[in-house]
């Protein structure tokens, strides 16, 4: 891979035993990212707990022709909601069903249909046939399925377009931690998100509210005059104390601070929970590095996820499956954004009785 290639992030999203695991395990096997003897160890430990064969994910992956399944429905409509809009689907387990075009092509169409549901462009996303079990079209074209002319998927992922990096965007840098540092003082960690951070800039962590003039920035133990987007750094404030500032603030510039809520209205997707969702209750958001209880103050809409458009005004309750727009209060200062001014501040996901049950988009802020 070519030193000068922007990083890139990628969501793997598929139902459980579909072959996630696997198709990782074995792309960074190819691309020589896990050497052999890693892969000869697990494959022993496999081997030793009678899961002979699997060496790349470390987890049974017998299940053959199932086709769409609900939580892949699930992931591809969270996927949306969220933001993502490119999308690369692999058809795995092709060997199972001895690389027969016509099980691919009817794959195709559920996952077509899939798309269109949600809103994604069929026209952009890529179809791959793939065994990653047997490394078929994987990292290398296979001669099993010479009736497709398609990439193959590290070809597919390398011609992903290059994203641009939101550097024209304000600073935005969520808090991960704070530390002491001899000799420096006061050091809070985290990544860029969106602008640029630089030696001298003045700058505000909220909902904190305090702020200063950064003296040092410092990334892989080395002193650097400027930081932009993806870049983790540890930087030192002029005037700020270990206690002034936590986890889950965010540094932006003194004359653009980042926004506090009072209130935010927010399109959320349930995806998992036991009973129904009323006006009132008050689970954990996680919003970049922030971690913050929060009440949703009313469910001002139900939302049809296949067309965006409101199904229902003011509904009394939501469940597991529905959209919905919903105000929320948070509990205390939490600092966030609309999706469409800095979407890598507007997202977050909802907790409660330990597994993620909705995830959500800011789509305005009422500022404190």
């Amino acid at each position: 891979m070519s030193e000068d290639k922007p990083h890139q992030n990628l969501a793997i999203i598929g139902h459980v035993d579909h072959g996630k695991s696997t198709l990782v395990g074995r792309l960074l096997y190819e691309t020589e990212n896990v050497p052999e003897h890693v892969i000869e160890q697990y494959k022993e430990e496999a081997e030793e707990k009678g899961k002979g064969g699997f060496e790349f994910a470390y987890v049974m992956d017998n299940l053959a022709d199932d086709g769409v399944q609900p939580q892949t429905q699930e992931h591809v409509f969270l996927a949306r909601t969220l933001g993502i809009g490119e999308m690369i689907v692999a058809i795995n387990k092709m060997d199972l069903v001895d690389y027969e075009e016509g099980r691919y092509q009817e794959v195709v169409s559920e996952v077509e249909d899939l798309l269109k549901q949600v809103r994604f462009s069929v026209e952009d996303a890529k179809f791959i046939p793939v065994s990653a079990f047997e490394g078929d079209n994987v990292a290398t074209r296979s001669d099993q399925t010479d009736w497709y002319d398609g990439q193959f998927l590290l070809e597919a992922l390398n011609s992903l377009p290059e994203p641009e990096p939101p550097t024209d965007a304000p600073l935005r840098l969520p808090i991960q931690d704070v530390y002491t540092i001899s000799g420096i003082g006061t050091v809070p960690v985290g990544r860029v998100e969106t602008g640029t951070l630089n030696t001298g800039d003045n700058v505000s962590f909220q909902p904190s509210d305090v702020g200063g003039e950064v003296k040092t920035i410092e990334m892989h133990h080395e002193e650097v005059p400027r930081a932009e987007p993806g870049d983790n750094v540890g930087f030192n404030v002029r005037g700020i104390g270990k206690d002034d500032i936590r986890r889950g603030d965010v540094c932006g510039p003194a004359e653009d601070p980042p926004t506090v809520a009072e209130t935010f209205e927010a399109r959320v997707v349930v995806m998992q929970h036991p009973s129904v969702i009323t006006a009132g209750y008050t689970p954990v958001f996680h919003a970049h590095t922030a971690q913050v209880a929060c009440t949703i103050e009313s469910i001002d809409a139900k939302i049809d996820p296949s067309t965006g458009e409101v199904a229902e005004e003011d509904p009394d309750f939501i469940q597991s499956g529905d959209a919905a727009k919903v105000t929320v209060r948070p509990q205390k200062p939490l600092s966030i954004e609309p999706a469409d001014e800095i979407p890598e501040l507007g997202s977050f996901a909802i907790r409660d009785m330990g597994q993620t049950i909705a995830a959500g988009q800011v789509m305005s802020v009422n500022e404190r």
